[in-house]
């Protein structure tokens, strides 16, 4: 009988521990469990030639070809040195290190958007970014709706809501 009991007591403490591990520390940012960074987090292709795997390894079949430098993903996982990445299409996975840097970058979405002098509507337009152009977030407060960015040799403002590669109320620094 106490042989049944400390069995079970061990599957469940195992158990539990197992579930922990699965749903995170607890409160906050969950932490990659290869470099200890916030997962999930942008990050950016370092090429103009991306390899995106069915799985984390070279063995994995190649799902997606990106030809695009700078695009910005999302580090949804971690697994050595592989990421699991989601790309501004839905398309989703594995990426080795190499081929991620930590450049804040933004793709436009929706339609063209109007980048700015300052921050709010009223400012005078710099440029007129359309649809699918690649820039870089210089800066982002944390309870501000405009970014500060660069695309091409311009620099400006630009709602959060126009492009992909910030989370609501995160801050870039």
């Amino acid at each position: 009988m106490f042989r049944r009991i400390a069995a079970l007591g061990f599957c469940v403490l195992l158990l539990g521990g197992w579930h922990a591990a699965q749903i995170g520390p607890g409160p906050g940012p969950a932490k990659g469990a290869s470099t200890g960074w916030p997962v999930p987090r942008f990050e950016s292709f370092r090429s103009d030639q991306i390899y995106m795997r069915a799985g984390p390894g070279f063995q994995y079949p190649i799902t997606w070809v990106y030809h695009r430098y700078d695009l910005p993903v999302e580090v949804i996982g971690e697994f050595n040195v592989w990421r699991h990445v989601m790309a501004p299409d839905g398309g989703t996975g594995w990426v080795h290190e190499a081929l991620l840097h930590l450049v804040r970058s933004f793709i436009v979405t929706g339609k063209r958007h109007a980048m700015r002098a300052g921050p709010h509507s009223g400012a005078a337009p710099v440029a007129y970014l359309d649809k699918g152009v690649i820039g870089v977030i210089r800066a982002c407060r944390a309870d501000a709706d405009w970014c500060r960015v660069s695309a091409g040799h311009r620099n400006g403002w630009l709602k959060r809501s126009d492009f992909w590669g910030s989370f609501a109320g995160e801050e870039i620094r």
